[in-house]
């Protein structure tokens, strides 16, 4: 099941991608004005959602080490993909050696049916405004780690790999950056499929620390939008409209980084069959 895709179609996808991730270092105006409102609110928001946001901290970190309840199993997708392409059976390598339009269109099918999903979800956690916050916030949270790893192994990586739920732990950093941080990561994951397995193990802890930065700016980015959520009723609306963001922002960073990690790999592959000639 190889892929038959020409280095000249990569190389255009991956300009594409490229011309993406240049689009994303720029900070506008009403993204850091958008954080000031839920830094205020912060201070004032009862002690049992700082709780809830610590214990989220800590599971999320055993995420990254072990996977635990957070992994998702590849079986749908893998059903997936075999009606697409009128097989009896497929594996994650497998899915690997598909043509990655063909990878592009089986991960925004799953994306759509999440958005679905966060919506619904926002819109009941914002019928009761602020008490209902605590809630709104690990299931996005959630959601958020569900599309990730979907994506991963709609592109032909595995989650169930610890090097893969790092990755994820990145592109979740690069969805919530400021300017600053999206170039550090752009800069990081560059070479992140050239790191060895050793300088891997010994960057778990500070890799680990994102963790902490995207639960930071997660509560930060809401801004505005959350603020409206904490009316009750009326943050039914608002809640919809900030799941369904969050998870487009988050899918089109996964979608985009996965995908360029399968394109370079191609490339990587096509090069060295030609010096092998």
């Amino acid at each position: 099941m190889e892929s038959f895709e020409t280095k000249e179609s990569l190389i255009q996808q991956l300009q594409y991608i490229e011309k993406w991730e240049k689009d994303q270092k720029g900070l506008f105006f009403w993204e850091k004005l958008g954080r000031l409102p839920f830094q205020i609110l912060d201070r004032l928001t009862p002690k049992f959602i700082h709780e809830k946001v610590g214990q989220i901290l800590d599971e999320l970190g055993y995420y990254v080490q072990s996977g635990g309840r957070y992994l998702v199993s590849e079986k749908n997708i893998c059903k997936t993909y075999t009606k697409k392409l009128n097989l009896d059976s497929i594996t994650i390598a497998e899915i690997a050696e598909q043509p990655v339009e063909t990878m592009n269109e089986v991960a925004a099918s799953y994306i759509k049916t999440t958005k679905s999903i966060a919506m619904a979800q926002g819109a009941t956690t914002g019928v009761g405004g602020f008490l209902t916050l605590s809630i709104d916030i690990p299931i996005l949270l959630g959601l958020s780690l569900k599309t990730l790893q979907e994506i991963a192994i709609c592109y032909g990586f595995d989650p169930n790999e610890r090097k893969e739920r790092i990755f994820i732990v990145k592109c979740m950093q690069f969805a919530s950056s400021d300017i600053v941080g999206k170039k550090a990561i752009l800069d990081e994951l560059s070479s992140y499929d050239n790191d060895s397995e050793t300088n891997s193990k010994n960057q778990a802890i500070s890799q680990l620390q994102g963790w902490r930065e995207v639960m930071i700016t997660y509560r930060d980015n809401f801004g505005w939008k959350k603020l409206f959520q904490m009316v009750p009723v009326v943050g039914m609306v608002f809640g919809a409209f900030i799941n369904k963001s969050t998870i487009e922002d988050v899918a089109e960073v996964g979608m985009m980084l996965y995908q360029k990690r399968r394109i370079l790999y191609r490339l990587n592959k096509k090069e060295e069959a030609g010096a092998s000639i």
